[in-house]
């Protein structure tokens, strides 16, 4: 299969990709850079220049693959308060592919956050879904696309997908803010459970919704179901040889930045479902085991 990737170059492209090509596939990498483009090729990978907002672009490479991934997405604005245009440059990409890839039969697997599902007061499954919202739009529409055709899907990472290849995720963030304030602190009890999944894990199962998905298909590249954000300041705090601090919830802006918002949210989330349909098992250590290898702290 001839794979188009946005976004190849990047955290779960750097994993996903050796996947691709060591199961026989052909990949076709997105690069906005030199930089990325001399990665791809690196590796292995064909590379397609162009970015997010060349939409006739996409749609070339969208049209002359066999199957695609998509998992770019404008961090950058995000971080820096451009929520907004992150958000319609997502759905703007998704619509060209969508309509390249229209009456194919072709896969298409596009990406989301378990997120999205948080707080529901039980563990989320791959069957909840929310009607509107930032980055659910996009969800909802590449699910939608089955309608068209498309063997569309869904990878719902969880917020920490970790591994050696981690660099600019949420652990590091956290450990950063940690060495910054010289402590590793949790909000009230720290009894909000986040999920985590490992790089490898997530690439392997991109591979298989590439594969195998059924049209119209939410899957959880999930490891760890919840671990209690107490624990992993815990963890943060051992290895940095920092105490480990509770704070009040009106002082987490001022600490956590950015993050405020998520590090109080519940979101045990459950991969019973996508482990099932497609035969799909996490492997590889989960988050507190790999944190424990040190690589994050070095």
């Amino acid at each position: 299969m001839r794979v188009f990737i946005t976004g190849a170059s990047g955290h779960v492209g750097s994993a996903l990709v050796p996947e691709l090509l060591g199961a026989g596939h052909e990949v076709v990498g997105l690069a906005r850079s030199d930089k990325s483009a001399a990665t791809l090729a690196t590796w292995g990978a064909e590379v397609f220049r162009g970015d997010l907002d060349d939409l006739d672009r996409l749609q070339e490479a969208a049209s002359a693959a066999d199957g695609v991934v998509h998992l770019a997405f404008k961090h950058e604005a995000m971080l820096t308060g451009n929520y907004d245009d992150a958000i319609t440059a997502d759905l703007r990409a998704i619509d060209a592919i969508a309509e390249a890839l229209a009456g194919s039969g072709k896969p298409f697997v596009g990406t989301s956050g378990t997120l999205m599902i948080a707080g529901l007061g039980r563990t989320g499954t791959e069957t909840d879904a929310l009607p509107s919202g930032p980055r659910v739009d996009a969800e909802n529409k590449v699910i939608g696309l089955a309608d068209t055709n498309v063997r569309s899907s869904v990878v719902r990472l969880p917020p920490t997908v970790h591994s050696e290849l981690d660099h600019f995720g949420f652990i590091p963030i956290l450990i950063s803010i940690a060495r910054n304030s010289g402590t590793a602190s949790y909000v009230g009890d720290g009894a909000s459970r986040w999920p985590a999944g490992h790089t490898l894990d997530a690439a392997h199962l991109y591979r298989l919704a590439l594969e195998n998905a059924p049209a119209g298909t939410r899957l959880h590249a999930v490891g760890d179901e919840g671990i209690p954000f107490r624990e992993i300041a815990e963890s943060i705090g051992a290895h940095l040889s920092l105490p480990v601090t509770s704070i009040e919830p009106e002082a987490a802006g001022d600490h956590f930045g950015f993050l405020a918002p998520l590090v109080t949210l519940d979101d045990p989330t459950s991969s019973a479902i996508t482990q099932k349909l497609l035969g799909w098992q996490p492997m590889h250590p989960g988050l507190l085991a790999d944190m424990d290898k040190g690589h994050y702290f070095q």
